[in-house]
């Protein structure tokens, strides 16, 4: 039980709570981002749903583990934001790589492609999107990319070395549009009242168990709608809620869930995770890994360091009084696709500006613009905003905060 969980406690009160009948009927996972919350979500699913002779035991071949480890279970909804095509490309390299060698471990690789394909699709179940107009629109990518994945199902021969390739820039292509134009930042209140809906539903194919990540970043009527789901929830229902920042979660959510944490993995450990969930094994010359977080950035399509570079030269400009070039910009970070890339943009500004707490009206000025960057960052992901447009108004904002204080960030920086 739990097996893939790796180096996190709250694995074994989990399992000892499952044995003991004692686990609630709504529980919070609270911990750092690539902590394993999502992973040990989907295994207490199917912990939950598992028909086998040991209950939950890893390598249950019960028709309800199947569909779980496949991720093609009805009983399971997944909603809420997630940057998944991180995931997605190093699972693809662990494919190609493992098919290349004719590996052992090629089965494995297989089944972590195909569930992080799925951790992003799965968002997108028709249960959630139901009276949407999105829905018509992102429908045909599911349907691609379901197809694609049927040729890589378990039990299949996997096609040849470059037909391979082809399927996998098919898939990949599609996820990159399903996410960076249709998944929301932001959970919104329609899907709550939709999986409201279907939590109700008798279901006679086991527990139903709804997983909701990042369930901080919710606007107020979501989480009011939630709230009320939580005081009375429905018979034979699981809700799983995940966050890496349990202070922004309302305390009367808090107050009906049973919250398990997650810690930080030391370097050894994030390593251990690298090598055994991707089968990693490093080059000669390259850089040794320090985190799941760091090894999942070397797939992005611009260096992190890059775009830390472009922010700070930014904010430096912005210190001097000069209006930064967006344009440029832009353009060196590939307007932000995956918006990852301007999380990491946005956190390097938050780095920069960090001196300014050293004085009582730095601090004032330093809480202004973290104001502004928390809206530039909503201004892309939640409304959609062009990133050029956005850094604009942030170049704006930053510069009369400046103004107003009477060159406070200018004397700081000088």
């Amino acid at each position: 039980m739990f097996d893939n969980v790796l180096n996190q406690s709250a694995a074994d009160l989990l399992s000892s709570d499952i044995k003991s009948a004692k686990l609630p009927g709504a529980i919070l996972f609270s911990g750092p981002e690539s902590s394993g919350k999502l992973t040990t979500a989907l295994e207490t699913a199917r912990v939950l749903s598992c028909r086998g002779k040991v209950p939950g035991a890893w390598n249950c071949t019960c028709p309800s583990c199947l569909r779980h480890k496949a991720m093609v279970s009805p009983n399971v909804l997944v909603a809420g934001p997630g940057d998944c095509t991180l995931e997605i490309s190093a699972a693809r390299n662990t494919l190609l790589f493992q098919n290349a060698q004719n590996s052992s471990h090629l089965e494995a690789a297989r089944y972590l492609y195909i569930r992080a394909v799925r951790k992003l699709t799965v968002r997108f179940s028709p249960v959630l999107w139901e009276g949407e107009d999105k829905l018509a629109k992102f429908t045909p990518l599911i349907q691609a990319i379901d197809e694609n994945l049927e040729l890589l199902s378990p039990g299949r021969t996997l096609p040849d070395g470059d037909e391979l390739e082809k399927i996998l820039d098919e898939i990949d292509k599609n996820c990159e549009k399903l996410e960076s134009s249709f998944l929301y930042d932001s959970l919104p209140v329609s899907q709550i009242r939709n999986f409201s809906v279907w939590a109700h539903l008798t279901s006679n194919t086991g527990k139903k168990v709804l997983i909701i990540e990042n369930v901080d970043r919710m606007a107020d009527s979501s989480r009011n709608a939630l709230l009320k789901i939580l005081e009375e929830p429905p018979e034979n229902t699981m809700f799983i809620l995940t966050t890496a920042k349990r202070g922004a979660v309302l305390p009367t959510i808090l107050s009906r869930v049973r919250t398990y944490n997650f810690f930080e993995r030391t370097v050894e450990q994030q390593r251990n995770v690298v090598t055994r969930v991707f089968h990693y094994v490093p080059f000669a010359g390259d850089a040794p890994v320090e985190s799941v977080n760091g090894f999942l950035q070397t797939y992005l399509p611009v260096k992190p360091e890059l775009v830390k570079e472009y922010a700070a030269s930014f904010f430096k400009m912005l210190s001097e009084g000069h209006v930064p070039d967006t344009v440029s910009v832009c353009a060196g970070c590939l307007r932000f696709e995956p918006r990852v890339l301007l999380k990491i943009f946005l956190q390097e500004i938050v780095e920069c500006q960090k001196p300014l707490s050293k004085t009582a009206a730095g601090a004032e000025c330093s809480a202004r613009i973290m104001a502004a960057v928390r809206k530039a960052y909503n201004d892309v992901s939640v409304y959609n905003q062009n990133p050029e447009a956005a850094l604009e108004v942030l170049a704006r904002s930053v510069l009369q905060v400046n103004h107003l204080s009477g060159g406070v960030i200018q004397e700081i920086f000088a």
